[in-house]
């Protein structure tokens, strides 16, 4: 089949199906006597498993080392329970690293919601110990440091 052909049975644009021919992820196929691409039709599948690969969050070259064990005749089973497996770890610490994010910000935002940002103007520019430097800042960045500082 012709490289627009695979490209259509596989949902991917002739130029995707070209990128990873030479990033090593196809075959490199066969070629007519007019220099047109002739694609065996297990590429459709290999591109297939490509695709899902991708959208389970594994790297370019993390597929294309899975493809290579099985190309070789080895069962890439240990390697890929070894790849989710890390990856679902990286997943773990980030969803851990966005739920503190997201605490801070709830903190934040109760902060927020309850200052009277009004008063503390006021009281940056009586302070003494101030000497307005607090007013300028919420000048220059237009944010409370008071409502940014932790309690």
């Amino acid at each position: 089949m012709r490289i627009g052909d695979l490209a259509a049975r596989s949902g991917l644009s002739t130029k995707t199906v070209r990128f990873y021919e030479q990033s090593g992820l196809l075959p490199a196929p066969s070629r007519t006597a007019g220099g047109y691409r002739e694609c065996p039709d297990q590429a459709a599948a290999r591109l297939a498993f490509v695709r899902d690969a991708q959208g389970a969050g594994l790297t370019l070259a993390e597929i294309r080392s899975i493809l290579a064990l099985r190309d070789s005749g080895q069962a890439p089973c240990t390697h890929v329970a070894a790849l989710i497996s890390q990856r679902l770890n990286d997943i773990e610490r980030r969803l851990a690293e966005l739920a503190k994010t997201r605490d801070a910000l709830n903190g934040l935002a109760r902060r927020a919601a309850v200052t009277d940002p009004a008063s503390w103007a006021i009281s940056a520019r009586s302070s003494p110990r101030s000497g307005g430097s607090s007013a300028r800042r919420r000048r220059q960045t237009g944010r409370c440091s008071r409502c940014l500082r932790r309690p």
